[in-house]
């Protein structure tokens, strides 16, 4: 396979590839894994793959200007991310607590910044300042409009006011970037490159008064939305409506010194494009200047992502705003020569451990609208789970009976989880091919929550579908002579949950034994509908005043989950008498906790 080296980290590695200047150096937040689960690694083949000369600085160190100068300037742009997770929620917990370790970082050591790609930038742009920067990745593209922040608990500009960027990529880039080199290469102004679909630019406030303003959609800006929650809501609803490709329209946020402005989002790559993404010349290993491992890469090293987007859209999750509410698949044919390739590698043990993306069982889904319209702007694919939907499991079906054929393959697991809801909504046998051949004793499922008031606010399928997908697969497994469990998801202190309901979902917990030292607990994260609600106590899509635990509140939220652990036999008492739930007190067999 060619050009299956690492792109360089060093002037003397591109020296050896034959690269005097590189076009492109691309900053990142993460150590570096030439693997397509790490957006670094995918923007750089696809840009090499474009012909461009790449190079990579990893986890530079930001206080001083060496590391961000090794590689020289680059011909076209700096290219800038904190990685493949913001870097606020990477670097502390729910709680706010800094964490210990960093799984992208070789040894689990942290090593990236608070705000990794403003640090970045403003470094960047004060040792080459009349380089162009462009923002991408996960940190930029959720931050690129006013926003409320968890971690300082105050509304902050778009990243794209704050950092010293000409353009931010948002969404999956791979288009966007090619183009935007394209254009540079052929001595065109970063400036002037302002209409490339899945981009965000500032304009001047000036120029902005000057242009016509009826093919824009102007929400209220960062002045506004910072002083009244009911406009942050009425702001999100705004931009939330219009991050659809097909009939998405161009947004404008003022901001005190400029205009931020959001063109459309990005048309969905085509599955002979995902293919090719797919199947550049990744090493699917650590840069070898790296002498611990990075513990990131264990667990989908010998994965492969399957499709991309998620109709669901549930409201703490912001793939709607980053990959889109559209899947897009890639062919069997493609999937089966990267497991193929997989199973040559020297440390393949024959376990495919996973074979999906944001929900394994969307795979090769679609909806008859969504090519010439798009998804529903006033409605949710699986909300009630709509009749136009194919939910047919077929094509994942054969996909996993082919890799299962491939030589050296063992076994082939999914590990990301599914959709239970489009499990019983589809009439074939997958539950048993997946209980029979994919599970590796678990199966992880996200009902979130049992109370239906919560599940709807959160978008999710009620408790009761949990409950009937849960006797089935017991039965299944009970026919099949197996012993495999559902590790399920359920989340505490989500917006419109209540006390009263955090008991219920305590007590379905003990009823059916599912105690688990796993919490999930809620952490309001940019641009989700539910960081929204968290913030302003409002639902954006019926702007009715809605519940929000927080402080001690949440804390308990939390404990009513662990109800066991001793430790928390203070707040859980107090979170059942407040409900009025005292009942739950005592040494009866469906006591929650004993009576002091």
């Amino acid at each position: 396979m060619k050009n299956q080296l690492p792109l360089p980290m060093s002037l003397y590695e591109a020296e050896a590839q034959g690269i005097h200047e590189f076009d492109i150096i691309l900053v990142t937040g993460d150590a570096y894994v030439d693997h397509p689960s790490f957006g670094t690694a995918v923007i750089g083949r696809v840009l090499q793959d474009a012909g461009f000369s790449v190079g990579i600085i990893a986890q530079p160190d930001w206080r001083s200007a060496s590391d961000l100068n090794k590689l020289g300037k680059p011909g076209l742009f700096f290219g800038v991310t904190s990685g493949n997770v913001d870097s606020m929620v990477n670097n502390y917990t729910a709680n706010l607590k800094k964490r210990s370790d960093d799984v992208y970082s070789p040894g689990g050591i942290p090593r990236r910044p608070d705000r990794a790609a403003i640090v970045y930038a403003d470094k960047l742009h004060a040792i080459f300042p009349h380089t162009p920067i462009v923002l991408g990745g996960i940190e930029a593209s959720l931050r690129r409009f006013a926003h409320y922040d968890y971690w300082s608990d105050s509304v902050r500009r778009s990243i794209l006011a704050d950092a010293p960027a000409d353009m931010l990529v948002f969404g999956m880039g791979e288009r966007q970037v090619i183009e935007i080199a394209n254009r540079l290469s052929k001595g065109e102004d970063i400036k002037n490159i302002t209409d490339v679909p899945g981009t965000v630019i500032k304009m001047e406030i000036s120029r902005w008064r000057s242009i016509g303003h009826e093919d824009y959609v102007e929400i209220p800006g960062f002045t506004e939305i910072s002083r009244d929650k009911t406009l942050y809501a009425k702001a999100f609803r705004l931009h939330y409506h219009e991050q659809d490709p097909v009939r998405g329209r161009p947004v404008a946020q003022p901001h005190p010194k400029t205009i931020i402005i959001q063109n459309k989002p990005a048309m969905p790559l085509s599955t002979q494009e995902l293919d090719h993404i797919y199947e550049l010349p990744y090493t699917r290993m650590p840069h070898p200047s790296y002498k611990e491992p990075i513990p990131a890469l264990a667990p989908v090293k010998f994965s492969a992502i399957s499709h991309r987007g998620c109709f669901a859209s549930c409201s703490f999750c912001a793939l709607t705003h980053h990959q889109g509410r559209i899947v897009q698949s890639r062919s069997i044919e493609s999937i089966i020569r990267e497991v193929k390739r997989m199973a040559q590698m020297p440390d393949f043990k024959g376990i495919v451990h996973d074979v999906g993306g944001p929900t394994a069982n969307m795979y090769s889904m679609c909806c008859s609208k969504w090519n010439t319209r798009g998804a529903c702007p006033d409605k949710i694919c699986t909300h009630p789970l709509c009749s136009s939907l194919d939910t047919s499991h077929n094509h994942q079906v054969e996909l996993l009976r082919r890799l299962r054929k491939v030589l050296g393959v063992k076994k082939v697991f999914i590990g990301s989880g599914i959709r239970y809801d489009l499990v019983l909504a589809d009439s074939s046998d997958y539950l048993s091919e997946l209980c029979a051949h994919h599970i590796s004793g678990q199966l992880k499922i996200a009902p979130e929550h049992v109370s239906q008031h919560v599940t709807d606010i959160m978008r999710k399928p009620p408790g009761e579908v949990f409950e009937d997908f849960r006797k089935r697969f017991e039965a299944e497994n009970k026919k099949l002579g197996k012993k495999q469990y559902l590790i399920p998801y359920f989340m505490s202190g989500h917006p419109g949950c209540a006390l009263r309901d955090m008991v219920g979902l305590a007590e379905y917990i003990r009823d059916n034994n599912m105690y688990t030292e796993q919490v999930q607990d809620f952490t309001p994260t940019p641009m989700t509908a539910s960081t929204c609600m968290y913030h302003t106590g409002i639902d954006p899509f019926t702007m009715k005043e809605i519940h929000v635990a927080k402080g001690r509140e949440k804390r308990i939220q939390r404990a009513l989950m662990q109800y066991k652990d001793k430790r928390n036999h203070g707040l859980v008492y107090e979170g059942l008498r407040t409900a009025g739930r005292t009942d739950l007190i005592g040494n009866e067999w469906n006591c929650l906790i004993r009576r002091r």
